[in-house]
C-alpha cells in the first residue's frame, strides 16, 4: 500500500498491524466506526530517532510540514479540580492554551500536563501520543484547520511510527469538540 502523503517505505491499514500500536490506540481502531472506513486509517512506520520536525520532513516529505498535526495534553485547573484534555493543531501552529483552550474547559487557569500525567493517563509515549484512543470522558479540542486537511499525520501512540487519517475522521472522534482560534 502507498500512504496518501509522505515518502514512507511501509505503509499499512491500521486494521491490519493493530501489534504495532500501544493498547489504547489498538483498541479504537477496533472499534472503529463512523463516516470514515477503518481502513482509511494507514499506519506508516518511522524512524524514532528522527522525530525532530526538521529531520523528519527532510527524510519523509517537506509537505508533511503542513499536513502533520500535534496532539498535546493539557491540564485545566478550577476550584480544586482538574480536568485533562487533548488539543490537535496543525504542526506549523501552537495551542492557544491560555485562551482557547482555558474557555473551552472553563479553566481559571490551563497549562500544559507533565510529561509523566501525559504518559501515565494516555498510556501513550511522550512524542507520540494522538488523538486516537484517548481516555474516556477526556475532551478532544480540534482546530478547524485540521479538520478542513485531506489527509493528517499524526503519532500512533509511540515515538515510533504514525497515523495518517483524513482529517475530518478527528471531528467525529470521541469527545471531540471543533474549537475555533485552537491553533495560532
Amino acid at each position: 500500500m502507498r500512504a496518501p502523503l509522505g515518502n514512507f517505505d511501509d505503509a499499512t491499514p491500521a486494521p491490519d498491524c493493530l501489534d504495532q500500536l500501544v493498547a489504547p490506540v489498538a483498541a479504537a481502531v477496533r472499534a472503529w466506526r463512523g463516516d470514515v472506513p477503518a481502513d482509511q486509517l494507514v499506519y506508516v512506520d518511522t524512524d524514532p530517532e528522527i522525530a525532530d520536525t526538521a529531520a523528519f520532513v527532510e527524510t519523509y516529505g517537506r509537505e508533511l510540514l503542513e499536513q502533520s498535526a500535534n496532539c498535546v495534553v493539557v491540564a485545566g485547573k478550577r476550584g480544586g479540580g482538574t480536568t485533562l484534555a487533548a488539543c490537535l493543531v496543525l504542526s506549523h501552529t501552537r495551542v492557544d492554551v491560555n485562551g482557547a483552550v482555558r474557555k473551552q474547559l472553563g479553566a481559571r487557569k490551563a497549562s500544559f500536563a507533565s510529561m509523566d500525567t501525559a504518559t501515565g493517563e494516555s498510556g501513550m509515549e511522550y512524542g507520540g501520543i494522538t488523538p486516537v484512543g484517548l481516555p474516556a470522558g477526556w475532551p478532544l479540542l480540534v482546530d478547524p484547520a485540521v479538520v478542513d486537511t485531506e489527509w493528517v499525520l499524526v503519532g500512533s501512540g509511540r515515538r515510533r511510527g504514525k497515523l495518517i487519517l483524513p482529517g475530518k475522521a478527528f471531528a467525529a472522534l470521541p469527545g471531540a469538540v471543533v474549537v475555533d482560534g485552537l491553533g495560532v
